[in-house]
Formats: structure tokens, sequence, C-alpha cells
């Protein structure tokens, strides 16, 4: 199963890449670097984070269209995650800083977007949701720790549900989904059912419900990353006593 799903992921990354080449021969034309690519993306994602800050700030509980351009920008910064990429090897500028630099950008990134995230639900009075922004932010940051620990010790750690490309397109879709819906649902519609006092979904719920399910997957595929090194530990350590 595991090896399905990265065939399949590493399919479509190569057919996204077909799709960006011409542009990324562009980026080198003009002289930008993978770096600088890097820092542009980071750059894009304080701007997602100053989208919901002021939606939290100048919105009403009501206006969802931050959360749409947000989503929007959210997606574009995440474009600029493989840019970076595809720039270095096209270019012929791989270097070990570069790869570094990349990885701890993208981890501001993310805290930084979800900054913006828990600043608009606490703002709207979105409490449980905030809750959950945060829990997927820790949820998110322990995949790619796990990760980098396991590649530390010399043991190869990757796949699951929830890695940083499914992160940032599961944000930015819904988010543009959550906007464009209260345009024509009402940013504040709210469905009820028979003998229920509360409301069992409303527009908002399109942006927070997925959230929710990161918070879950994001921990899920942290802990299999890590029951996945504990299984590579011990056959080394067995091949090892064996040797």
């Amino acid at each position: 199963m595991m090896e399905q799903q990265t065939s399949a992921r590493k399919n479509l990354q190569l057919g996204i890449y077909k799709v960006i080449d011409p542009f990324v021969k562009v980026l080198i034309k003009l002289g930008l670097t993978p770096n600088a690519v890097t820092t542009i993306g980071f750059v894009l994602n304080i701007g997602v984070a100053v989208i919901f800050i002021i939606g939290g700030e100048k919105g009403n509980r009501g206006d969802l269209t931050y959360i749409g351009w947000a989503g929007a920008l959210i997606l574009f910064a995440g474009l600029f995650d493989m840019l970076d990429g595809q720039v270095a090897r096209l270019g012929n500028m791989k270097s070990t800083f570069g790869a570094l630099y990349d990885s701890v950008l993208d981890r501001y990134s993310e805290q930084i977007m979800f900054l913006g995230i828990c600043y608009y639900l606490v703002a709207h009075h979105y409490f449980l949701s905030s809750i959950f922004a945060f829990i997927a932010l820790m949820g998110s940051m322990m995949v790619s720790y796990v990760r980098a620990r396991a590649e530390g010790l010399g043991i190869e750690c990757s796949g699951g549900l929830m890695q940083r490309p499914e992160r940032v397109v599961t944000l930015g879709v819904f988010a543009i989904i959550c906007g464009v819906a209260s345009l024509y649902m009402g940013g504040d519609y709210k469905l009820y059912v028979p003998g229920i006092r509360f409301h069992v979904f409303e527009t908002m719920s399109i942006f927070t419900i997925p959230i929710t399910m990161m918070a879950i997957l994001t921990n899920i595929t942290a802990y299999n990353r890590l029951m996945g090194s504990k299984k590579s530990i011990e056959e080394m350590e067995k091949n090892n006593k064996e040797d």
C-alpha cells in the first residue's frame, strides 16, 4: 500500500514538473537562484498570515472572503516550494546549504501560515477549531522532524498521507472553496437537524473540517513514521549482531 502511494505520488510530481518546467527555465534565465525562489515562497506565506490577520481584525464572522483569498495565496506560495527544487536541478545549482535553507524556510512558512489561521479563528470565536489548527501544526512539524531525525541516523523515512504538498493543497483548496461558497450560500449559513438545538454544519465548516482531519492525519503520519523507523532500527541492530 505504501509503495503504491509513493509510486502514485512520484508520477503526479513528474506530471506537474512537465507543466512547470518552462516557467522554471524562465526563472533561471532571469538569474534567480534556488535560494531566491525559496525566499519568495517564504515571503508569500507571510502574506498568507497577513491576510488571515487582517480578516480577523477587519472582517466579520460572516465574511469569509478573506479565507478564499488566503487560500489562493497558499497555493501560489506552495508552487514556489516545487519551483526551488526544479530551479536547482535544471539550473545545476544544487547545494547542501540550499537543501538546508529550503527545509528551514518550509518550517517557518508553515508555522507563520498556521499563526495566521489560528489568529483568524480565535478572533472570530472559533475556539475549538483554533485548537485543532494548533494540533495540526504540531503534527505537521512532527512529520518533518521524525523524517529529519531518522535520516540523520541513516534511516529512510518518508511516505504517509499528510506530507507538506498534501497539507498545502488541502488548506489552499478548501480555503478557496469556503470563500467562494460564502458568496452563494452566505457566510452565516447554518444547518440544523430537527430535535438538535445547535447547528451541525455551517459555511465555515468547509474550512475547519479539513483542518480537523489534518490534525488527526498529520499526527498519525508522524506516529507511523516513528514506528517504521523503530522497525528499521531493530533490523539494523539485528543485522549488526549477526555480523
